[in-house]
């Protein structure tokens, strides 16, 4: 654990000299998002149509959203200058660390980054007032696993590939995930057949557990499923990424 920490402790470092630069995604987008369409688009949007107002449904969506965003732009360009443009992890390695120190010690960050962010947007959504249970305060270590749920099999990716994976990563995975698991809309107004992908990904069973946090009353056996869930996307994915990064830093 301590050589983890070693590990996490150079991220940090780095994240202290450029968060200014991460202001913007962090904080100011979610709280333009939940404004512009919590707000602004949900003053158009009758509350019969989903059964509360807008800006109840979307507000969860996007605390969801922001852990995956963060997560997955955390888990691909700087893992991949680390190992290709940089290559810091090389110099760790020359360390008495190992590759299993360095995927726990990014995979802390990353931890770290959702944290940060997302506790800054509770603060925004109790501000408008989208927070009507105590059982919200889980969303904080849902959201972790969110992130972790994106962050591992992304940084496994990061390790394999080469970098031009990104823009279809980005393009054609992460932007339809925030647009179409139910962050925006009910799923079940997607046709059949996209429904059932959007069921599939760890971003709708992440969306769907932080709404019935935030609105009270998740029922236990549905929440321990989507828990298992995204568990399970967690611990593939770090197996994965160990994979992965042995192959490119030491084999």
């Amino acid at each position: 654990m301590e050589y983890s920490l070693r590990a996490y402790e150079y991220w940090l470092t780095v994240y202290r000299r450029v968060w200014r630069g991460t202001i913007m995604t962090s904080v100011l987008n979610p709280v333009l998002y939940l404004a512009a369409m919590g707000i602004g688009l949900g003053s158009i949007v009758k509350k019969q149509q989903l059964g509360l107002p807008y800006l109840d449904f979307v507000a969860p969506g996007l605390l969801a959203a922001v852990s995956m965003q963060v997560a997955a732009v955390e888990s691909s360009f700087p893992v991949r200058g680390a190992i290709k443009w940089n290559r810091q992890y090389f110099a760790m390695l020359a360390t008495p660390l190992r590759v299993g120190h360095l995927v726990a010690g990014h995979l802390l960050y990353v931890s770290t980054r959702v944290l940060v962010s997302v506790c800054l947007y509770l603060a925004a959504l109790a501000a408008f007032g989208a927070l009507h249970s105590w059982y919200a305060i889980l969303t904080i270590p849902l959201s972790l696993l969110i992130g972790l749920a994106f962050a591992a099999p992304i940084s496994a990716l990061s390790a394999y590939a080469d970098e031009e994976v990104f823009n279809p990563l980005f393009r054609f995975i992460v932007m339809p995930m925030f647009l179409f698991s139910g962050t925006f809309f009910p799923v079940t107004r997607i046709p059949h057949g996209l429904r059932e992908i959007a069921y599939a990904t760890p971003l709708w069973n992440g969306v769907d557990l932080a709404r019935h946090l935030t609105l009270g009353g998740p029922t236990l056996w549905r929440s321990l499923a989507h828990v298992a869930y995204l568990l399970l996307w967690v611990v593939v994915g770090v197996w994965l990424a160990r994979i992965a990064y042995r192959k490119k830093l030491v084999t």
